[in-house]
């Protein structure tokens, strides 16, 4: 069996050999950038885990998983593009290293390398595998489109918003896990089972993520404390809490979001304040319990031997139990 930073080893390696058409370096140079930058590497690391569960021999699954890597880093290039965004993992955005047209067009080759490594899964699963990779693709980008009318909408509901994160971010982690079972030889239950696991373990990562923007250490999390506040995005805690806040508390709510308060700092404060006068950080951390139980709850049904599932159990654990 291997183990997390094995399998991380086996990616990094696996994209940094990556062949391009050597004609246009202009177009595959923020490609290679993009991928070089670092990133948990946490849905092709899952698609090899999954593989592993089942087969001893992870070779036919590497491709199809980096093609997922490069997929995720595309919707990254073009979602930075959407947001205006000037810095991913601490590095210059393509767009802003580069410029905006050639981040786009960079963008969009990375789709079709990535449809080139999807395609090498073994032939006999080849046609699972990529319904499997092309429904999460369509999925993706209906989430994108959906996160972009809900940062126009005056009125988002949890349940809009859990939908959006759904398709935005759970069911590529969703399809890559199931990506990596089907390949392993998984039966259509247990790909199925492990798909639903993934669909909720990245729900919980998100939902998680949203807890931590707001009361996450910046030395542990990596990021500065509030950055969604600051930007005014409409993450699992501002939405909820227009929902559950008195009127007192959304007028508030919708005076600082509106740019009322030109202090950044300032700003976090009294937006965490309200936060806390109304729970959320307890109703997040519970709705982020509840999804990773219900992730464990289908990788305890998936057929294999306990021992088998430890990797990817402690991976599950990793990401939801970071310090905050």
């Amino acid at each position: 069996m291997y183990n997390h930073s094995g399998l991380k080893e086996v990616v990094d390696r696996a994209l940094k050999n990556l062949s391009y058409n050597r004609e246009a370096s202009r177009l595959t140079d923020p490609v290679k950038y993009i991928l070089s930058i670092g990133g948990k590497r946490l849905r092709p690391v899952l698609a090899l885990m999954a593989c592993n569960l089942y087969s001893d021999t992870i070779d036919e699954a590497v491709l199809p998983a980096i093609g997922l890597e490069i997929f995720h880093n595309f919707t990254l290039v073009h979602d930075d593009i959407m947001d205006n965004a000037p810095v991913r993992r601490n590095f210059p955005t393509v767009h802003a290293k580069w410029d905006t047209n050639q981040a786009i067009l960079s963008g969009d080759v990375m789709a079709f390398v990535a449809n080139d490594c999807i395609m090498q899964a073994p032939a006999d699963k080849l046609l699972k595998v990529f319904r499997v990779y092309n429904k999460a693709a369509i999925e993706v980008c209906i989430g994108q489109q959906l996160d972009m009318d809900y940062e126009k909408a005056s009125i988002v509901s949890h349940e809009e918003y859990l939908r959006m994160i759904e398709l935005k971010t759970a069911v590529l982690v969703a399809a890559a896990v199931k990506t990596g079972a089907i390949i392993g030889g998984a039966d259509d239950k247990d790909a199925e089972l492990l798909y639903e696991f993934g669909r909720n373990l990245g729900l919980a990562f998100q939902v998680q993520d949203d807890l931590l923007d707001v009361w996450g250490d910046t030395k542990v999390f990596g990021k500065t404390q509030g950055g969604d506040i600051v930007a005014n995005k409409k993450t699992f805690p501002f939405v909820k809490a227009m929902e559950t806040a008195t009127g007192t508390q959304v007028k508030q709510l919708q005076e600082l979001f509106s740019g009322s308060e030109p202090d950044p700092d300032v700003k976090v404060r009294k937006v965490v304040e309200l936060y806390e006068q109304i729970n959320l950080r307890e109703i997040t951390e519970t709705l982020a319990y509840d999804y990773i139980n219900k992730a464990f709850g289908f990788l305890q049904k998936v057929s294999v031997d306990e021992s088998r599932k430890k990797e990817m159990t402690n991976l599950a654990i990793s990401l939801i139990g970071r310090d905050h």
